[in-house]
């Protein structure tokens, strides 16, 4: 699938406009990291992997852009918990 990207998102839509897949995202640490708050994908395309191409797709924006994700949505600490693989973008929890 193919995704549009937007300042705090990257999504997909249909033919007439219509939303069909979306992660989005918020600048947080003064712009350094991005906190991917929601993750959408619409009925029709559940089952697909379609979400984890969003979240492949944010990792991979934030390695071009040097950020770092803190995952918020339980779909994107779900994706992190089990791909170690995105260990390099994950941002460092810091004590409160």
């Amino acid at each position: 699938m193919e995704f549009q990207r937007e300042p705090g998102r990257i999504f997909n839509t249909d033919w007439d406009g219509r939303l069909m897949a979306e992660v989005t995202f918020q600048s947080i640490d003064d712009g350094k990291a991005w906190a991917v708050d929601h993750t959408f994908v619409d009925e029709s395309l559940r089952g697909q992997g379609i979400a984890a191409q969003l979240i492949e797709a944010v990792v991979a924006a934030a390695r071009k852009e040097g950020k770092t994700i803190e995952p918020l949505c339980s779909y994107a600490v779900h994706a992190f918990h089990n791909h170690p693989e995105y260990a390099d973008v994950l941002r460092p929890v810091k004590d409160q």
